[in-house]
């Protein structure tokens, strides 16, 4: 049991420092904006998305089905919301626990030795496992490989058990039960089926492959073959609900995501799926370098047959099948290892359960009886007292090693990377076995002791090695600027368009956008790069550039919704408004099908939508108007916040005079916002006109309330006041609006209005001046205010005053001098 604490321990200490780490990468889709984790939400919807909140027989669904994970997620938020603290504290004692059970698993297949110390210790601290552990959506593979260690110890139970103990279907049954769960957590949970009828077939009855057809054609120890088609059945079944369940359709990827697959060349897919395991092994056995990220070009395409890494695939592939071969070789002695005996018994003196002869006499252990044998298949009498061979625990780590890795190879179905660190937190398993059966099974065979104890503290030199690289890297997962300049390195493109979206968050602009347009530099095509480079400049007013980039975004993704979007608010604002609407028309008929985020395209066709119907409703086309907003209603997300577009609603009906529908839509945006300041300014106006003053004044007063920065919220109920003949009152809100929103044309020139109506003649003509400077253009409207009040152009101070002002602007189309004197 201290291994297992041992391990575990140093598993928690070497993530402590993930404690402090912020939402990172992937973090945000499935946590952050993921609306199955909201308590609205109801929980059922769990089982019918996938990871990402999308339908899981939504066309574009990433089909990953992992409800189990989402649970959790949901818990940690409803204790500790969005605090990312809670979430890596489950992360961390998750990997904790999975250390100890792999530990437990170690200590049945190598003793109660040093060993099993070595290998656990490994698993703890291999750097592979950062994007797991310190990654928070890693949670889906630690959680599979709690469980997929679980299943595999009750099948070990299971095989200890059988045909000696009733409680042998129950450990059967924790097998299944934890192997479904394991899936749930994540896909490749599945494979520990397999890996259970590795060990019972390879390691529990050691059986070589020219045993297993004679066995099967003799019809011998029935109950290891009614076990393996059990575990087939159940593994057969689990996947069948599952394809069901997604809608027997596999997920489609975007080209950037696996450039293999779309590749049109055979050669090119074939060479470069055949040397990515090879580039995943490099990984675990040396991780200096790790990413993020490892789609788009991080892995070349191999193209060519002289492409020197074909060399690496071919050394690959030559030593697995010496390991495999060696590994189901018939031992030249039953139950030895490297030809010296086992046993699950006592530890002798150096704490090593694999003993050379000399130590073999020296022990105090016995050898158990030899295990009979009929017909290749061994009795379970002495099992439980001898360890494995080493052959045997070769085979074991090799199936676990490439077995939960199948899914990954792109052999059955195309997945949607070139590379995850994440993926390799089961296969992990079985590498630390592999390392330390072959540290151990040279341990032995060398008779130095100083060559005894350079492997043993070579292997415990490595141990530290990783524990250090872990610690280090950890601390690239603290927050997603750190994570996405360690990336660059291994890919540039992916990992400087993220850094740009970061640098803007911090309001770095000029940064953001040379970030944005490095990653552009290596990936010129990448549709939301150059979508954040458009809004970019679009939010600091270069709106010819951002169109020129909305219009690139476009022609690399023509269903990227939000380029069309925003395209149409920057014409519209030009007052190109044909232009501006039959983008947005062209937007809202994008469908959602085949696209990676089908909320967020719905979420942008909505606002689409929206700005339609407010294009209409400035045109005075108030039933197309009403027209578009309906519509959009219709399409609106869950996650879509709709207060602005019920308010517009609510704002055509009342210019259509069809104040009870206008009076419910208003209160419809009031309760989907409690605190939406045009809502309560619009809903006021419409109790002012239907006589109910004393509740329309309340609802002004409010906004007031809710922001005393707006100079709108002072304008609306200054208006209200004068229509009530409060003309004082009045003033006193026209002069503060005009005081806080100086620079607005419209609150200037109406504050200036109002004054003039109150008699306060001087503020009126010091407001009219302001207006006229912010917009020279429409210096006329004062002009007009001026001419057409006797009593305010009586205030001039002087003719010759009076005279300059007059000819301060350009006089409108229409208007002459004399004109404006005759007013």
């Amino acid at each position: 049991m201290i291994a297992e604490l041992v391990s575990s321990a140093l598993g928690l200490a070497l993530y402590l420092n993930t404690l402090s780490a912020d939402f990172c990468y992937d973090d945000s889709r499935a946590i952050k904006t993921n609306q199955d984790l909201l308590p609205e939400t109801p929980w059922t919807h769990i089982f019918y998305n996938d990871f990402w909140g999308t339908l899981l027989t939504h066309s574009g669904s990433h089909k990953s089905y992992r409800p189990l994970c989402t649970l959790s997620f949901r818990l940690n938020h409803a204790i500790g919301g969005l605090n990312p603290w809670s979430y890596h504290l489950v992360n961390v004692l998750l990997h904790a626990a999975v250390t100890g059970l792999f530990t437990s698993f170690s200590k049945i297949l190598l003793g109660d030795g040093y060993w099993t110390f070595m290998a656990g210790l490994m698993f703890a601290s291999h750097p592979i496992h950062t994007e797991a552990v310190a990654g928070i959506v890693g949670r889906a593979d630690v959680g599979a490989s709690l469980f997929f260690l679980l299943s595999l110890l009750c099948y070990m139970k299971h095989c200890s058990t059988r045909g000696a103990s009733a409680r042998t279907w129950g450990w059967f049954l924790g097998t299944g039960l934890c192997a479904g769960c394991s899936m749930l957590w994540k896909e490749q949970g599945v494979t520990v089926l397999a890996v259970s009828a590795v060990y019972d077939v390879f390691v529990f009855h050691r059986l070589k492959m020219k045993q297993i057809l004679p066995a099967i054609y003799k019809r011998k120890n029935l109950s290891l073959f009614l076990s393996i088609s059990l575990l087939t059945f159940w593994g057969t079944s689990l996947l069948g609900a599952r394809l069901y369940w997604m809608g027997n359709k596999p997920p489609s990827f975007s080209n950037s995501d696996n450039p293999a697959a779309d590749s049109d060349s055979l050669l090119a897919r074939t060479l470069t799926f055949f040397y990515l395991p090879t580039k995943n092994l490099w990984l675990l056995l040396c991780p200096d370098t790790l990413s993020f990220d490892w789609s788009m070009d991080a892995v070349p395409l191999l193209k060519t047959i002289c492409d020197w890494r074909n060399l690496h695939t071919v050394a690959f592939y030559t030593g697995l099948l010496l390991l495999a071969y060696y590994g189901l070789k018939s031992p030249s002695v039953e139950g030895d290892c490297n030809g010296k005996f086992v046993t699950n018994g006592k530890q002798n003196a150096n704490g090593h359960s694999c003993h050379s002869e000399v130590e073999y006499r020296n022990s105090e252990i016995k050898p158990s009886f030899p295990s009979k044998v009929e017909n290749g298949i061994k009795n379970n009498v002495s099992q439980r007292t001898r360890l494995p061979s080493t052959e045997n625990i070769v085979v074991l780590s090799l199936s676990l090693l490439i077995i939960p890795f199948v899914p990954a190879t792109n052999l059955f179905f195309y997945v949607g990377f070139v590379i995850a660190e994440r993926v390799l937190y089961i296969p992990s398993m079985g590498f630390c076995l592999l390392i330390t059966v072959g540290a151990r099974a040279l341990y032995v065979k060398v008779q130095k002791r100083f060559l005894k104890s350079l492997i043993f503290y070579a292997t415990a030199t490595l141990i530290v090695f990783y524990g250090l690289k872990t610690a280090i890297r950890n601390g690239d997962w603290q927050n997603e600027e750190m994570l996405y300049r360690s990336g660059i390195k291994v890919n540039p493109a992916k990992a400087w368009g993220n850094l740009g979206n970061v640098l803007k968050s911090q309001s770095k602009i000029s940064e953001a956008e040379s970030a944005y347009r490095n990653a552009l530099y290596y990936r010129s095509n990448m549709a939301d790069m150059l979508y954040n480079l458009g809004l970019l400049l679009q939010e600091n007013s270069r709106f010819a550039e951002a169109l020129h980039y909305y219009k690139l975004a476009i022609g690399s993704r023509p269903t990227l919704a939000s380029a069309y979007l925003n395209t149409g608010i920057i014409l519209m604002n030009q007052g190109k408004t044909e232009e501006a609407r039959r983008t947005f028309l062209k937007c809202s008929e994008i469908p959602d099908e085949n696209l990676k985020d089908p909320h967020a395209h719905k979420s942008s066709v909505t606002s689409c939508l929206y700005n339609l119907g407010k294009l209409y409703h400035e045109q005075g086309h108030y039933e197309d108007a009403l027209s578009v907003y309906k519509e959009a209603i219709q399409k609106m997300p869950r996650q879509f916040a709709p207060q602005s577009l019920y308010n517009m609603m609510g704002e055509a009906y009342m210019r259509l005079s069809k104040l009870p529908e206008a009076e419910h839509w208003y209160m419809e945006s009031l309760r989907s916002k409690t605190d939406h300041i045009p809502a309560h300014l619009t809903y006021g106006k419409l109790l002012a006109l239907t006589g109910r003053k004393s509740e329309a004044e309340k609802f002004f007063l409010k906004a007031i309330e809710l922001d005393p920065t707006k100079g709108n919220c002072y304008m609306h109920y200054g208006q209200f006041l004068l229509e009530e003949a409060r003309l004082i009152e009045a003033a006193e809100m026209a002069k503060k609006a005009a005081e806080l929103d100086s620079t607005e044309f419209d609150v200037v020139f109406n504050a200036a209005h109002m004054l003039r109506q109150a008699s306060l003649n001087e503020a009126a003509e010091k407001y009219y001046d302001l207006a006229a400077k912010l917009r020279p253009n429409d210096q006329w409207k004062a002009k007009q205010e001026v001419y057409t009040n006797p009593v305010l152009k009586k205030s001039m101070l002087s003719p010759l005053r009076f005279s300059i002002w007059l000819t301060c602007a350009p006089v409108p189309k229409g208007w002459s001098s004399a004109r404006l004197l005759a007013g």
